[in-house]
């Protein structure tokens, strides 16, 4: 397979000590600034004419050295199979005459190859990019350990498509370095160019999935006259050396003998794990804290404000959802249903909106469009909820919130970057409530679970307050498996299998299908079932309430499995748990590096019925063990015979996350695992059927 390079260098947990600088000066700003920038237009810029810069690099190789063609063992990692003696990036903001202001990225990556393995790892290469990025002047060469060099040719660089999904299309520049063998060398190099746009809010990563001896980056800001702002950085993660002045106005920082970045499960998002740097632009100012979250809160509720205004339409329309609901939560969840109901969602695959019915659309203004027009965008649901229930008396609020699936928030980070989504809050009582009514799956008193027990910023004229989201219970989100199964005298099960997901599970999966044909979701659902069982046969296949936010999204079908049980002599050998069957333990390394996260409490209700067999009888009477976890959770399990000793009935619930708990230091690594090993073992009980009268 070859390696995929994202061509663009980036795309709750505790967070180590992170570092806010800007460049062009020789010491630390305080760990605060201003966000979303009014930052003049990219065509005054490109007006102002400024002059043409020159190239970043030469375009001759560096040369490798004797050491380098020597060396027979990475340094870095001691089993890697390969090890990048150097990558280097020249990051580069310009604007020159006549052009809009745009970012040039340059790669200069230097790979020595140890095993077999590293040649396929890395021996053909994949340079990723999407929308209005540009990939060019792609060169690469290989050095073999006797000296001789093989240049790559330009007619072996060619455009394929990596992903093609949602209006995504993701294309990479592939090719296949000359005469790759272990002891060899391999360098390439090439240009990214993103139009119209400054690396403004732009991750760069310092790891990668091969180690690196030397990680530099040298990045050159647009500097002008008409252009009042500086760039500035933020470490996570890691502490890069300070910022070098190098010439031609670059700035340069590096990194040393940085590991290959090892994906471990339940593992937090990247951007809480890996080594990065956020660039971005702002004014030379210096805020507190405390004063920023007031402030802007204040600004956010400001302008906020004005896109909620209340007319005569919005409170008939209210007052009609609301109908005869008495307490509080009733009349919100109305007017929640509304919204779902009436509107319908321009980014829901399953709306039925062809692409020309959401492009020609026309913009609504206020609530009161998105009522008469009958379909908005996300933002504009939320906002009709919000107006519809400032009209039924609510007090009602913007919140911006953080994502759990992202860099976590820090309250000592004075900057909107870290709280960019956002839901609407309602006081009930003492405390806020939060809702979505723009993402179409999401139930009613729930979020998205990337927005759950995250930092919120509640906008409001005086007090605004930082306050964390709740987290839904595990029985929110349940996976409610069934199955009644027949066995037969070689081994084969079949039977009916439905299956039932809510919550956050539920959410998941319909925007992950939402608009997929009946055969697209067969076939899903065919391929889901031989993961486990190779030998399954899967037919009659039913998918239900997809496009219904609240109800459970249900699959049934009928299966069968040859070979599920095994048949020795007179015996049958049986697992019981025929949702788990073949499943592997979750977690299986001894050691861990990186803490555990779980996406959200959630709880699993299975029930199997087996008929056994004529002339088979139940041979041992062991029954699975249930666990307790504590204020975490339990995990229950059950086996029974039931009185005419014809049938075996199976049952187990797992709930996980009860207090909260979804996220685990590393140091409680070995409790975790001890944990699952122990339910995967339970799962794993097989019981055995004896023939009778032979």
């Amino acid at each position: 397979m070859p390696r995929t390079i994202l061509s663009r260098p980036g795309s709750s947990v505790s967070v180590p000590e992170q570092e806010e600088r800007r460049l062009g000066y020789n010491y630390q700003f305080p760990k605060n600034t201003e966000v979303f920038l009014r930052i003049p237009s990219l065509a005054v810029l490109a007006a102002a004419g400024l002059a043409a810069v020159p190239a970043l690099f030469a375009a001759d190789w560096k040369p490798v050295t004797p050491a380098e063609l020597a060396q027979s063992a990475p340094k870095v990692e001691k089993d890697a199979d390969a090890e990048a003696l150097f990558w280097e990036v020249h990051v580069l903001d310009e604007a020159q005459s006549g052009q809009y202001p745009h970012s040039v990225f340059t790669h200069y990556v230097r790979i020595k190859i140890f095993t077999d393995r590293g040649k396929e790892k890395f021996g053909t290469l994949d340079i990723a990019y999407a929308g209005r990025t540009h990939v060019s002047d792609i060169a690469g060469r290989t050095t073999k350990a006797n000296g001789e060099t093989l240049e790559l040719k330009k007619d072996a660089v060619f455009d394929r498509t990596l992903v093609r999904t949602g209006g995504l299309k993701v294309r990479a520049k592939s090719f296949a370095m000359p005469g790759v063998e272990p002891g060899s060398i391999i360098e390439y190099r090439w240009k990214e160019s993103h139009e119209d746009m400054l690396a403004d809010y732009v991750r760069i990563y310092f790891q990668r999935d091969i180690p690196v001896q030397f990680v530099k980056y040298y990045i050159k800001p647009l500097v002008h006259p008409y252009f009042p702002y500086g760039m500035r950085s933020i470490t996570f993660h890691f502490q890069n050396s300070p910022f070098m002045k190098e010439a031609n106005g670059f700035y340069s920082t590096y990194a040393e003998n940085v590991p290959a970045f090892h994906e471990e499960p339940r593992m937090p998002a990247e951007a809480q794990v890996k080594p990065w740097m956020l660039l971005y632009y702002a004014p030379d100012t210096k805020l507190n804290p405390e004063k920023y979250w007031i402030e802007r809160g204040r600004e956010l509720y400001k302008d906020w404000k004005q896109s909620i205004k209340v007319n005569d339409e919005v409170r008939r329309a209210a007052d009609k959802a609301i109908g005869d609901a008495k307490s509080d939560d009733e009349r919100l969840r109305r007017l929640f249903e509304f919204c779902r109901r009436e509107i319908k969602n321009t980014a829901d695959q399953g709306s039925g909106l062809t692409a020309g019915g959401r492009s020609d659309r026309k913009e609504n203004k206020t609530p009161a469009d998105t009522l008469r027009q009958g379909l908005g965008t996300p933002r504009e649901i939320n906002l009709l909820f919000a107006a519809l229930a400032a009209a039924a008396g609510f007090d009602v609020r913007l919140a911006r919130v953080g994502d759990r699936d992202d860099v976590a928030f820090r309250a000592d980070l004075a900057n909107m970057y870290f709280l960019r989504s956002y839901d609407i809050a309602v006081k009930l009582g003492d405390a806020w409530k939060f809702f979505d009514a723009g993402s179409t799956y999401v139930p009613y008193g729930m979020l998205m679970w990337q927005e759950e027990g995250v930092a919120a910023l509640v906008t409001d004229p005086r007090e605004p307050a930082l306050v964390v989201t709740p987290l839904s219970g595990p029985e929110r989100s349940t996976e409610r498996r069934r199955a009644a199964l027949t066995l037969g005298e070689d081994g084969t099960v079949e039977g009916d299998v439905t299956i039932e997901y809510s919550g956050h599970f539920a959410t998941g999966r319909k925007n992950r299908i939402a608009g997929d044909s009946d055969e697209k979701l067969e076939d899903e659902i065919k391929e889901a079932a031989k993961l486990g069982m190779s030998t399954a046969e899967v037919t009659n296949v039913k998918v239900e309430n997809v496009n219904d936010p609240e109800k459970p999204l249900r699959e049934s079908f009928h299966i069968r499995v040859p070979g599920y049980a095994q048949r020795t002599g007179k015996r049958l050998f049986v697992q019981p748990a025929f949702f788990q069957f073949n499943e592997a333990p979750l977690f299986t390394a001894s050691e861990r590096k990186y803490p555990i996260m779980f996406r959200y409490p959630w709880a699993e209700d299975d029930d199997v019925t087996i008929d056994i067999p004529a002339g088979y009888d139940l041979d041992n009477a062991e029954a699975p063990h249930s666990l307790a976890f504590g204020p975490i959770g339990k995990y229950m399990v059950g086996l029974t015979l039931t009185t005419d000793r014809r049938k075996l009935h199976y049952a187990r619930k797992l709930i996980f996350g009860d207090s909260g708990a979804v996220y685990f230091p590393v140091e409680g690594y070995p409790q975790v695992k001890f944990a699952f090993d122990q339910m995967h073992q339970q799962d794993g009980h097989v019981v055995t059927l004896k023939q009778a009268g032979r």
